[in-house]
């Protein structure tokens, strides 16, 4: 009996649910509602600025900081404890190679050499006899032997005294500027005295480092320009040589350039932005940095196609401050999405907006010449330096 009513109870409750169904189904449309299947409004494509890869000239250069050096430079030192005597040098003055800049005291090997001299003139005299005494029979070869070693024994003293004596003597070792002299005429100086300074500025080092990955790229003969501290002229030179060795604690190779400096506008020691230029490529492919998404293990870049958004995979190169060098993924004319980044996503409706900075002759479309440059202290990674937190071979230093 139980069992019946219970049945009966759930049939009750299903027939009430189909009726109260078909009584809702029954009732008109309400005004201003829309039958299920009618046709949805029309999506709006999301306008964006663009820009549209085309290949341009692009230099790829590095940016480092050095220092300049005289081509020769000394401190004047004594050789021999002495007097001054006299010092001919003037403070600031150009010299010649051979010219005497400080004399000290020979008075007591000046009187050396002239007692060697006269020594000299009587062996030579002894010598003139004694060989015409050996020609005539009279003297042996023993004794004219020993008189010959007179002579050059004296010979070799003379010659001692004129090197004693030019120790007392600071000559120019080549042709440039004295500086400042520390030293007065009556002092007693000694070899670790200093005297003067004397540079050649004809023509100037400039020392500067460049990261290791950018050796093989740096040679004899590579071009560089920098600017000095307080002025903004671009002064140019060449390298002439590299270090034949890695540093192991900067992991960056030294690099040595020359440039000239005829007016003697440069002085050493002056500190120098150095941008040595390593290749230049005709056609290479260059994008806004801003329109490159780093990921987890690699970087984006969203590119408009057919009125929709298409995501593509690049690997990157050198950086500017603007632009970025792509190496592979993008290709000439595509259309690379520059703004509204955030809300991309594959397959969305897109209507791009061509933006750039200067003028395409052939396309219409304004576009910035690249011109890359690379720092070298280092500081970061180079994966932070694609996100644009640095530099891509991991310096970390100002990008030009």
């Amino acid at each position: 009996m139980k069992h019946i009513v219970k049945w009966m109870l759930i049939l009750g409750i299903v027939a009430g649910s189909g009726w109260w169904w078909a009584q809702g189904r029954s009732k008109p449309l309400a005004s201003g509602s829309k039958e299920e299947g009618a046709p949805s409004k029309p999506i709006k494509p999301l306008k964006v600025s663009a820009v549209v890869v085309a290949p341009e000239p692009f230099l790829e250069t590095v940016v480092s900081t050095g220092t300049l050096r005289a081509e020769e430079g000394v401190e004047l030192q004594a050789e021999i404890n002495g007097k001054i005597v006299s010092i001919p040098l003037t403070e600031g003055g150009r010299v010649r190679k051979g010219d005497l800049l400080v004399k000290l005291n020979d008075a007591d090997l000046q009187a050396t050499l002239a007692r060697a001299t006269s020594r000299r003139e009587l062996a030579k005299r002894r010598e003139v006899r004694i060989e015409q005494l050996f020609r005539d029979g009279i003297a042996n070869q023993d004794e004219y032997d020993a008189v010959l070693n007179e002579v050059a024994v004296q010979e070799a003293e003379i010659e001692l005294m004129h090197a004693q004596i030019g120790k007392t003597e600071i000559r120019a070792p080549f042709d440039g500027v004295v500086g400042l002299r520390f030293v007065s005429e009556g002092a007693f100086v000694n070899a670790s005295t200093r005297i003067a300074t004397l540079q050649r500025l004809d023509h100037l080092k400039v020392d500067f480092s460049v990261a290791e990955r950018y050796a093989g790229k740096v040679g004899a003969g590579s071009p560089v320009s920098f600017t000095v501290a307080g002025g903004d002229r671009k002064f140019t030179g060449e390298v002439q040589a590299t270090d034949p060795r890695i540093d192991a604690g900067t992991r960056t190779l030294l690099v040595r350039a020359i440039c000239p400096n005829p007016e003697g506008r440069l002085l050493p020691g002056t500190f120098a932005s150095v941008e040595i230029t390593l290749s230049r490529l005709e056609g290479a492919i260059l994008v806004p940095s801003v329109a490159v998404v780093p990921g987890v293990t690699d970087r984006n870049v969203f590119v408009a196609s057919e009125g929709k958004v298409v995501r593509r995979v690049v690997e990157t190169g050198t950086r500017t401050e603007t632009m970025v060098q792509i190496l592979s993924g993008l290709k000439v004319g595509d259309v690379v999405i520059t703004s509204g980044l955030q809300q991309m996503r594959v397959g969305l409706l897109v209507e791009p907006v061509l933006t750039e900075a200067g003028s395409d002759d052939s396309s219409g479309i304004s576009r910035e010449r690249g011109r890359g440059s690379l720092p070298v202290a280092a500081a970061v990674s180079a994966p932070s330096a694609a996100r644009g937190g640095g530099s891509p071979d991991g310096t970390g230093a100002t990008l030009r």
